[in-house]
């Protein structure tokens, strides 16, 4: 079981995610997803990697569903230290404004390839409604 302080712990620092919408269809669809935490929201932005198109599946979904989950997991060979935390949530794409900037800056600070080219956006800002953990011990 993981206690509240150490799911906090993780969220701040884990690296990386899986970010689970929904579309229009009801469709389930994943997308690897970089993140920051702070007060019970998490935070994530379309970044300067290449991508197919500027409209985005993940954007549109959030659109018409807000409903998302993340999910945060450790792997490995030793399954005594095998963890995950997943969280639920209600989201919003941001463009502009004062969450927009706190999103940027969140992430600035805690990925060093932000640091030279931030995120130009939009941000997506996840409102923590229920948190889901497991660990191995």
């Amino acid at each position: 079981m993981i206690d509240a302080e150490e799911i906090t712990r993780r969220l701040a620092e884990t690296r990386s995610a899986t970010l689970g919408t929904v579309d229009h269809t009801g469709r389930p669809h994943l997308v690897p997803i970089v993140f920051a935490y702070r007060d019970g929201r998490l935070y994530t932005a379309v970044d300067h990697k290449p991508k197919s198109t500027n409209r985005l599946k993940r954007l549109r979904n959030i659109e018409t569903n807000s409903a998302v989950s993340v999910l945060l997991d450790h792997y490995d060979d030793d399954w005594t230290r095998l963890w995950w935390i997943r969280v639920d949530g209600s989201a919003r794409v941001i463009a502009s404004g004062p969450a927009f900037r706190e999103g940027i800056a969140l992430l600035t600070r805690k990925y060093q390839p932000y640091e030279d080219q931030p995120p130009p956006g939009p941000v997506i800002e996840i409102r923590v409604e229920t948190i889901s953990a497991w660990s191995a011990t």
